[in-house]
This record gives C-alpha cells, sequence and structure tokens, in this order.
C-alpha cells in the first residue's frame, strides 16, 4: 500500500493532483481537518457507501486521526478500484508538522490509542 507524508499530501492537495479524503468520524471531522478536505467516514465506507461527488474518478489522499482508518479505507478502496494512498501518522502529523487545519483542530493533535 502507497504510503505518503502529510506535506506530500498537502502539495498534492494543493496541486489539484488528488483529493484529501478524512475517513474520521463527524465529530472529529468538526474538531478540525485540513483545508480543502472532503468527509466521509470509514464506517460509512465500509458499509459501501459511495464516495462524496468531489472524490468520483480522482486520485484520493486518505487520512484519519493517526492512520489506522486511513490504511484500512485506503485498502478497501484500492479494492475497489480507487487510486488512494495513506497519509502516514493522520491528522495528528498533520498538524504536528505546522500544516493548516479549519475548524476546533486542538484534538486533532492527539493520536488515538
Amino acid at each position: 500500500m502507497a504510503r505518503i507524508t502529510p506535506a506530500e499530501a498537502q502539495e498534492r492537495a494543493a496541486a489539484g493532483t488528488a483529493v484529501l479524503l478524512d475517513v474520521r468520524e463527524r465529530d472529529e471531522w468538526t474538531s478540525g481537518h485540513a483545508p480543502g478536505a472532503v468527509h466521509t467516514p470509514l464506517s460509512a465506507l465500509t458499509t459501501g457507501s459511495d464516495l462524496p461527488p468531489a472524490a468520483h474518478g480522482r486520485p484520493l489522499v486518505v487520512l484519519c486521526r493517526s492512520g489506522r482508518r486511513s490504511r484500512e479505507a485506503t485498502a478497501l478502496l484500492t479494492a475497489r478500484g480507487a487510486d488512494a494512498v495513506d497519509v502516514i501518522g493522520g491528522m495528528g502529523a498533520w498538524a504536528g508538522a505546522g500544516l493548516p487545519v479549519v475548524g476546533g483542530g486542538a484534538d486533532d493533535s492527539r493520536p488515538t490509542p
């Protein structure tokens, strides 16, 4: 499975070559997320929900809080034929690298147990 750093993820999203897909749950999303990211919880993907329209047919850069769920989502999406890569360390690493966070943000810097 392909994995990239948060800085590489931001570069791809900023260049428009990929869509940031945040697979955390709604409360985590509202506490803070990467600018321009689209939201679909892993729990929805595992029950067969489709991706948001902005993510259809586009390369995906998948992130969660610490990286565990994004790896699972990346494997699931890749098996469905999507071009998806995982962001190493998730939003915790994103915030730790000083990359922008919109929304609440403070809780996103702590990895899940």
